[in-house]
């Protein structure tokens, strides 16, 4: 997660061979990512946070993933974008696996409805299923449910796990982890 760090502190990682990175706000990746992905072409940008379907104009092509689909809303401005440019994103639909108020998210009993919405009336390329889970110490309980649901519904990809909780992440499936902290060090 490159989120609130400068272009200068990504260009390292760039010539390391580094490729995936992560935004949480489309008009800071907007500012940031546009020229290096033009000098760049094999990096992947990732949108981690919450996507407002009045920014979904600028999110494609600028994206490669999306991790954060969370309505059928979105899911109807996503398609009629990537049909517009004839780019498709990869997909996560963020699941809200604590069942917690504050979070954004599918619920568990909602999923497989509208994972086949997803995919059969918008045409969304979905890959995998994305969480947040609550910080209540029990996020390994939370990863493997996770992991069982993506198996589920034969999703190839997993995004869970961040700079704190990541290795367990991996141990219950993830393909993604959202790490910042651990390779940029603690934002401001």
């Amino acid at each position: 997660m490159s989120k609130t760090f400068p272009v200068e502190n990504i260009k390292p990682l760039i010539s390391q061979g580094h490729i995936h990175f992560g935004e949480n706000k489309v008009q800071e990746a907007m500012e940031k990512w546009t020229d290096l992905k033009s000098k760049f072409k094999d990096i992947k940008l990732h949108l981690i946070g919450k996507l407002q379907t009045n920014k979904v104009k600028f999110t494609l092509p600028l994206f490669d993933y999306i991790h954060s689909l969370d309505s059928l809303k979105l899911a109807e401005k996503l398609s009629i974008q990537q049909k517009k440019i004839g780019f498709k994103p990869k997909i996560f639909i963020q699941v809200n696996i604590g069942d917690e108020i504050q979070k954004n998210g599918i619920k568990k009993g909602d999923l497989e409805i509208f994972l086949k919405r997803c995919k059969k009336d918008f045409d969304l390329n979905v890959v995998g299923l994305m969480c947040l889970p609550p910080n209540d110490g029990k996020h390994e309980l939370y990863f493997k449910e996770m992991n069982y649901l993506n198996k589920k519904f034969h999703l190839t990809d997993l995004s869970m796990g961040m700079s704190n909780d990541y290795q367990s992440a991996i141990l219950y499936g993830a393909t993604f982890v959202r790490i910042g902290s651990k390779i940029f060090g603690s934002r401001n």
